[in-house]
């Protein structure tokens, strides 16, 4: 760990004294803050060398080399000391010198987690020169340190270790190299929490969880206090120094500190001070200019690691520095890398001033350069106050597969290097014979290339294939079409070529009056080809890696995708670096506007459950229609789009996924929209069919409650659909809370199973909840239901009407659709925030083709 330097003197004798009482009377020293106290069952603590007690000031005391002579077998007796020396503690004045094999062993009272510490200071003395000494120190299963010398530094130096000691004895070898020395100054073997590690993380990438962490053994590189002071073992619950941050800031001037007290932070189950005492999680680091209009930058931290190790980044934080809930959205990057994507802190938590941490692992294959990056930064987009913090960080190197922490050899010998040369090596071989296969396909296709290559200038559209692992996105023969071409290409799926100059006409050269929705793909047109057919244009934005990433996305979903509720794919253009998607156009747009907020004339009942009953069938074809089935990732109101029959139709597959063959989730980063997203997948970033089931629930509650899912004009626990929509259905008062519009046309049997439908869908756990063809049984019922009712309904009122005198008013029938004067306008727009930084902009710039609004740049 980092080096320690202060001045020390020498305790008074007096208090000698007292700890010596202490000590013979087995006292042992409990850690503690707040309502957490940990007495270490094990805790072994040497001043190697010294004639006399080292008390250090949070009330431990170190053994001197007498009372530790039973642990050690060792052919020395080199022993030195100083009087007094720049250093921060007594434990540093003497050490232990070996210029033969050494090693120090020790009962274990209890087995588990235990803290191995060792001190070095290279003090002046007439036997050996302690700052050229080199040595190796090992345990019983670990390499400790390999070739070790302090490199001629005056400090005093700390390696500290997490080891899982499952033997009843435990042992530290001193080895110096040839003509050599090792030394020591104080060891410490104490217990620490069973709970410390978590066996379970997640890796950075690919994002997937990570079993197993409870079998490593951990050098601790770093420990800091994000925004806050030096805190020393007196005031942690475990005796662990947590160092400022500062100067690990790659420009400090981005960074602000945030602090509050220390009994504002309120521990929930499974944290407590012994993960990170409350002084850690009482500050953070937040961004510096966080109030400036724009704020585009990220906080980073910069350290120097072994590249030729992995390491666990434990972070932690605390939202101390929000006025309320959900108002803080941000992303961590590690090495440059999503590691958690729109972390919002009072949904994991449940509020404000709680502690939380996440394990993340960084593979040695990405520590490139031995550089590691931590960065925290805002979603940029329209979530709530753009700001983003850290609290703590921690850094641990994880022993190696030959269970080494320093070095490529392991205590018996063995080499890590050897399996990973033999995999580098074939990596390497592997990746020098792919690029002289991709480059003979290239020159074959050079061969092959159309007459007209140079004439259309589209090198994509006949040398590359636009995604891998699927039919190329274009071959030479489906490159021949001119305008107004009627060529299909339904071999591949994607429909009808268009060249760059008929989707101009289509568009009227892209004009900007034609645009109807905006993202981070690029722009939407409304365009009109063979002079009637409306069409929508999508044309991507090749600057935008995200939007490129997207559009292949739904090139490869559409290209296998056909059912009547999934929206079509009607042709493409790759002309001139050119990539466009061409699709029906949907006369009613998305069904969103026929709820709520665009003052259209409202649907029936019976409407609403065709239409629901519509984007269930879709849905239920992605998950189960093809091999391996597909899930949405982005279900709600604005990607169902109606036809001009109001025939529901499933749309934008941008952020669709494939599921794996023999798997039930895809473990990813969370993507999505705020207030329709799976707390299931929140939480464990793996994504199922089930993500998609809960989001269909909170739109099956969107079409009974005509509002927006998210809402956060209305009073706090009517902010979110689904929480206050389910606290009603308990309460058997749904009705109380249904659209007005309504009232009196809905079978409450239908309305009932409607509601237990949505019910089971927003249900906490995914393996609680129903796939989407049961679902999608439960809509058709409630459909049937709805239909019994309004026939006996027209049946009662064609009798009564039989037995009446003629009357002048008319009966409505059931299905009769009120004006858009009729409709309430209490229910204001939707103001959405997504659960991560695809945020969608909602806005569509024309009333009659906002369908396509839904896919902004997410």
């Amino acid at each position: 760990m980092s080096s320690l330097s202060s001045s020390s003197s020498s305790s008074s004798m007096a208090i000698l004294l007292v700890l010596l009482l202490s000590f013979l009377s087995g006292h042992q020293v409990a850690f503690s803050a707040g309502p957490a106290t940990f007495t270490p069952m094990d805790n072994i603590l040497i001043a190697c060398g010294s004639t006399s007690l080292s008390a250090l000031p949070d009330g431990r005391i170190f053994k001197t080399d007498q009372q530790a002579k039973s642990y050690l077998n060792a052919k020395d007796e080199q022993k030195v000391s100083v009087p007094s020396a720049d250093v921060p503690s007594p434990i540093y004045l003497s050490a232990r010198i070996f210029v033969e094999p050494a090693t120090y062993t020790f009962d274990m009272r209890s087995p588990g987690w235990h803290w191995v510490r060792l001190h070095f200071f290279p003090l002046n003395n007439t036997h050996f020169d302690l700052q050229t000494a080199t040595f190796s120190v090992s345990s019983d299963e670990y390499v400790l340190l390999h070739s070790f010398n302090v490199n001629n530094s005056s400090k005093a130096i700390v390696k500290e270790y997490l080891i899982n000691v499952t033997q009843p004895k435990f042992s530290l070898k001193f080895v110096p190299m040839k003509n050599s020395a090792a030394f020591i100054n104080a060891i410490e073997v104490v217990s620490a929490p069973d709970n410390l590690v978590v066996d379970e993380g997640q890796s950075l990438f690919p994002v997937n969880p990570y079993s197993g962490l409870s079998t490593f053994g951990y050098q601790i590189e770093f420990r800091l206090n994000m925004g806050g002071p030096l805190i020393t073992s007196q005031n942690d619950t475990l005796g662990r120094i947590w160092e400022p941050d500062t100067a690990y800031l790659k420009d400090p001037k981005l960074a602000h500190s945030a602090s509050v007290a220390t009994n504002v932070i309120k521990y929930p189950d499974g944290v407590t001070p012994l993960i990170a005492p409350a002084t850690v999680y009482a500050s953070a680091s937040e961004m510096g200019d966080s109030k400036t209009i724009q704020p585009k930058f990220n906080v980073s931290w910069n350290f120097d690691l072994d590249a030729a190790f992995s390491y666990l980044i434990r972070l932690h934080f605390c939202d101390i520095v929000s006025k309320a809930k959900n108002d803080l959205y941000f992303n961590v990057y590690i090495n440059e890398k999503i590691a958690i994507s729109g972390l919002d802190l009072t949904t994991i938590t449940g509020g404000l001033a709680i502690p939380y941490f996440k394990d993340i692992v960084v593979n040695a294959t990405q520590m490139t350069g031995g550089k590691l990056s931590v960065q925290v930064g805002p979603m940029n987009e329209d979530t709530g106050t753009i700001n983003a913090i850290l609290n703590g960080l921690e850094v641990l190197k994880m022993s190696n597969s030959v269970d080494s922490l320093d070095g490529e050899f392991g205590v018996d010998g063995s080499r890590a290097s050897i399996a990973n040369r033999g995999t580098v090596a074939a990596v390497g071989f592997a990746m020098m014979f792919g690029a002289f296969v991709g480059l003979g396909a290239m020159v074959i296709k050079w061969h092959k290339r159309p007459q007209d290559w140079q004439k259309r200038n589209s090198f994509s559209s006949w040398l590359l294939p636009l995604h891998a692992g699927d039919t190329s996105f274009m071959t030479s023969k489906h490159s021949i079409g001119s305008h107004k071409s009627n060529f299909y290409s339904s071999t591949l799926g994607l429909g009808r070529y268009f060249s760059f100059a008929e989707l101009q006409e289509a568009t009227k050269n892209f004009d900007s009056s034609n645009i109807i929705g905006v993202g981070g793909f690029g722009n939407v047109y409304i365009g009109v080809i063979d002079d009637t057919t409306k069409v929508a244009v999508k044309r991507g934005n090749p600057q935008s890696e995200q939007g490129i990433t997207e559009f292949q996305t739904e090139i490869q979903m559409l290209s296998k995708l056909r059912h009547r509720h999934l929206v079509s794919l009607i042709g493409y253009c790759d002309e001139n670096d050119e990539m466009i998607l061409v699709y029906e156009y949907m006369e009613n747009g998305p069904f969103r506007d026929h709820l709520y907020g665009k003052n259209l004339p409202a649907l029936s009942w019976k409407q609403r459950l065709e239409i629901s009953i519509g984007a269930a069938r879709g849905l239920h074809y992605l998950h189960t229609g093809t091999a391996q089935g597909i899930i949405h990732r982005d279900v709600k109101t604005t990607n169902i789009l109606l036809d001009d029959a109001f025939v529901a139709k499933v749309a934008d597959f941008g952020l669709s996924k494939d599921t794996p063959i023999g798997q039930g989730h895809v473990s990813t980063a969370v993507k999505g929209s705020f207030g329709y997203l799976d707390p299931e997948y929140f939480r464990r970033q793996q994504l199922t069919d089930k993500s998609d089931v809960y989001s269909f629930g909170v739109v099956l509650l969107e079409v009974l409650c005509a509002r927006p899912a998210i809402n956060p004009q209305l009073p706090r626990e009517q902010v979110n659909l689904a929480e206050w929509a389910m606290q009603w259905k308990r309460k058997g008062l749904l009705e109380k809370v249904i659209d007005p519009l309504l009232q009196g046309t809905i079978n409450p049997e239908s309305m009932k199973k409607f509601a237990e439908a949505a019910e089971k869908c927003l249900a906490e756990y995914g393996v609680d909840r129903p796939t989407m063809g049961d679902v999608l049984w439960n809509l058709e019922y409630a459909l049937q239901l709805q239909e019994a009712f309004a026939q006996g309904k027209a049946e009662d009122e064609t009798k009564s009407s039989a037995t009446v005198a003629a009357s002048p008013a008319v009966v409505a029938a059931p299905n009769t659709i009120p004006t858009s004067d009729n409709r309430p306008v209490s229910h204001p727009e939707e103001n959405d925030s997504p659960a991560q930084v695809h945020a969608i902009n909602e806005h569509s710039g024309t009333a009659m083709f906002a369908q396509f609004s839904g896919l902004n740049g997410r």
